[in-house]
């Protein structure tokens, strides 16, 4: 299953849902042929496309709409916050190549606050999959809710089996006494490969995949700052308003704190390349993810070996 026949074989069995896109079709290029007029291409032009997009919602449609995540979430942000937020309308967004995914474009193409963004519209669900099986296993319940969504499109090969998705609810991959990992997205094949790294150096790791950033499992992330070991946030974002901002505000909010290390793109847009010298060069493969958790455990970090070679992206935008 691809997310192109899983979209097919949901609008094939609900009339209601309506595929759209800026001109971004490299998921979908099959479909026009078989979704006819509810098929829509508005051309590069991301703020009609979300317009359009409330107006069919309006009209009892389900539109999922397609865009490069950058354009997705800062061209069209008005209309989304205006035309989909205000209104609640079941519109979904599906953002292509967010974070590292834009792996060889220059930072207008790098969308890296999306998070952040999205998540500060009332009522807008965010969902981040670790990888196309994970993304698989949660759209349909995505596209099944009445509430507005946006995705983090991620269709990278899986490298873990991963539990059935529940809204809103963490995956927990194990449980850790020295250190626990929190993750989203794409980083997730990496901080799997830390965390066999840091096992090798006779460490506890917990590793946890987020999935829902919005809604949060806020119980998942009391349960581990409760126990007392280093809390690490590992994502492709801005380090304000993703992930580490979230704990932050969950914490505070039950009035409990934490050692915290957060790994993210701090005040600056990361360096374009094939993925592998990206996150070598901003510090994001396995290895130096083990490196620095090991350095915050106040351990050497030398001898940690190098993880697998990274998978580069193969897709086309």
């Amino acid at each position: 299953m691809t997310y192109e026949e899983l979209i097919k074989q949901t609008a094939l069995a609900d009339d209601r849902l309506v595929v759209m896109t800026a001109e971004n079709r490299a998921l979908i290029r099959n479909l026009p042929a078989v979704l006819g007029p509810r098929f829509i291409d508005t051309g590069i032009t991301e703020q009609t496309l979300i317009g359009a997009a409330a107006g069919l919602a309006l009209r009892g449609r389900i539109p999922v709409v397609h865009a490069l995540a950058t354009f997705l979430t800062l061209r069209a942000f008005e209309f989304v916050r205006t035309d989909v937020g205000i209104a609640g309308l079941p519109v979904k967004l599906s953002g292509f190549v967010p974070g590292f995914l834009s792996d060889g474009n220059g930072p207008t193409h790098q969308a890296i606050e999306d998070v952040s963004l999205m998540r500060g519209i009332p009522g807008m669900t965010v969902f981040a999959p670790a990888d196309e099986a994970d993304m698989l296993a949660m759209l349909p319940a995505i596209w099944a809710s009445p509430a507005p969504a946006y995705v983090r499109i991620n269709t990278r090969p899986a490298t873990y089996e991963h539990a059935p998705f529940e809204m809103g609810k963490a995956e927990i991959v194990a449980e850790g006494t020295d250190v626990t990992i929190l993750t989203y997205g794409m980083l997730f094949e990496q901080t799997l490969v830390a965390r066999e790294l840091l096992q090798a150096q006779g460490k506890s790791v917990g590793l946890i995949n987020l999935r829902s950033l919005k809604p949060i499992d806020e119980a998942a992330l009391l349960n581990v700052a409760r126990r007392g070991s280093l809390l690490v946030t590992v994502e492709d974002h801005f380090i304000t308003g993703g992930l580490y901002s979230i704990l932050a505000e969950v914490l505070l909010r039950n009035q409990l704190t934490a050692r915290v290390l957060p790994l993210a793109l701090e005040e600056r847009w990361y360096r374009p390349g094939r993925l592998s010298a990206v996150l070598e060069h901003e510090g994001f493969t396995g290895q130096h993810i083990a490196h620095r958790i090991a350095t915050a455990l106040g351990e050497n970090g030398s001898t940690i070996s190098a993880g697998p070679a990274v998978l580069e992206n193969q897709f086309a935008e």
